[in-house]
C-alpha cells in the first residue's frame, strides 16, 4: 500500500516537474542554456589543462578582450533582427579610434575627443543607411564596400601608423584600467550599452517595429512602419556603438589604431550574434544570447592562446562555429537546402 502510494505520488509529481522545467527552459531559452553549458565545458576543460586559466587576472583579460567585440556584437544583433547586416563595424571602429586619439592630441580634452569620435561614428553609420535605402544597394554589398572605404579612410588619416598617446589623461586611464564595485570599467560600459539596447528591443514600440521589419517587411510596410527611417536609424546606431568600441580600443592600447585591434571584429560580431540565436534572415534574436555567445568565443580564444595554440586554429574554430550556427538555424527554419530536392 505504502509503496504504491509513493509511486503514485511520484507519477503525479512528474508532469509538474516537467512543466516547471519547461517553464525554466522557456524563460531562459534552449539556445541560451546550450551556450551556458558550452561555456561551462570550455572553462572546465581549459581550467583542468591550465589552472592559471581560472585566475582572476586571466578572467579580467578575457573580460577586457570581450568588451570591444561584445559591443559590436550587441549592435550587430539589432541590425540582423532588422533583416540587414553591417560588415563595416570593424573599420568604423578603426576610424573612431584614430579620430579620438588625433583629437585628444590636438586639444588635450578627453571628453571633446570622445565626443568627436562618436559624431564621426554616427556619420559613418548614416552613410551606410543612406547608401542602402536611397541607393537601393543590398546591405551586405553596401557595407562590404564601406568596410574597405572606412579602413582606407582610417589609414589616410593616420598615414597607416598608430596615432597619439592618451594614457597621460585620468579619464582615458579610468576607462582603460579603472574599476567600479570591483569590476573593470570596460565591463560596465558593455553592460550599460547591452542593457540599453535590450530595453529598446524588448519594451518599446521601436523595438517591436524592428522585429516586425525583420520578420516580414511587407507586412510591416502595410502596417504603416516607415522601413527606410528605421533602417537608417539602425545603421546610425551601429555607427555610434562602433565609435564607442573605437574609443575603448584607444583607451586599452593608448594609441589610435587604423586597423590593428579592429580588423576581424565584424566576423566576431556576426558569429556571436548567430551563435546567440539571431536568425540571419531577420526578425529573431536577443542581446542575452549574443552576450553569452561572446563570452563563449572569448573563453575559447583565451584558452587556446594560453595553451600556445596557433591563432590560425583560432580562426578555424571561429569560422566553424559560425557555420554550425547557420546550419542549426537552417534546420530549425525548415527551409529547403540549396540545390537539394524538397
Amino acid at each position: 500500500m505504502t509503496t504504491t502510494s509513493v509511486q503514485a505520488g511520484s507519477d503525479e509529481q512528474t508532469p509538474e516537474a516537467r512543466r516547471r522545467w519547461g517553464d525554466v527552459i522557456g524563460a531562459v531559452g534552449a539556445q541560451n542554456l546550450i551556450l551556458v553549458l558550452a561555456i561551462v565545458l570550455v572553462v572546465v576543460v581549459f581550467g583542468v589543462i591550465n589552472p592559471g586559466y581560472l585566475a582572476w587576472a586571466n578572467i579580467r583579460v578575457i573580460a577586457d578582450a570581450v568588451t570591444i567585440a561584445g559591443l559590436l556584437a550587441v549592435v550587430q544583433t539589432v541590425v540582423i533582427i532588422c533583416g540587414a547586416l553591417d560588415i563595416s563595424v570593424g573599420s568604423a571602429t578603426g576610424v573612431a579610434s584614430v579620430v579620438s586619439a588625433m583629437a585628444f592630441t590636438a586639444t588635450q580634452n578627453a571628453l571633446a575627443s570622445m565626443g568627436l569620435a562618436i559624431v564621426v561614428g554616427l556619420v559613418l553609420g548614416l552613410v551606410n543607411g543612406v547608401i542602402i535605402v536611397y541607393g537601393r544597394v543590398n546591405p551586405v554589398i553596401a557595407t562590404l564596400a564601406t568596410l574597405a572605404a572606412y579602413r582606407g579612410f582610417a589609414q589616410l588619416l593616420s598615414n597607416g601608423a598608430a596615432m597619439g598617446f592618451v594614457l597621460g589623461d585620468d579619464l582615458w586611464i579610468f576607462i582603460s584600467r579603472g574599476s567600479l564595485l570591483g569590476l573593470p570599467t570596460l565591463m560596465w560600459i558593455l553592460a550599460a550599452v547591452a542593457l540599453a539596447i535590450h530595453l529598446l528591443l524588448k519594451y518599446t514600440d521601436i523595438g517591436r517595429n524592428i522585429y516586425a521589419i525583420g520578420g516580414n517587411d511587407t507586412a510591416a510596410r502595410l502596417a504603416g512602419i516607415n522601413i527606410n527611417k528605421y533602417l537608417i536609424a539602425v545603421y546610425a546606431l551601429a555607427g555610434v556603438v562602433s565609435a564607442i568600441a573605437g574609443i575603448i580600443l584607444t583607451a586599452r592600447t593608448g594609441f589610435g589604431h587604423p586597423t590593428s585591434g579592429s580588423s576581424g571584429l565584424e566576423l566576431k560580431a556576426i558569429t556571436a550574434a548567430a551563435l546567440g540565436g539571431c536568425a540571419l534572415a531577420g526578425g529573431k534574436g536577443g542581446v542575452g544570447g549574443t552576450l553569452l555567445a561572446m563570452v563563449l568565443l572569448g573563453a575559447l580564444e583565451n584558452g587556446l592562446t594560453l595553451n600556445n595554440i596557433s591563432t590560425f586554429w583560432q580562426n578555424v574554430a571561429q569560422g566553424a562555429l559560425l557555420v554550425i550556427a547557420v546550419v542549426i538555424q537552417q534546420r530549425r527554419s525548415g527551409e529547403r537546402a540549396v540545390g537539394l530536392p524538397t
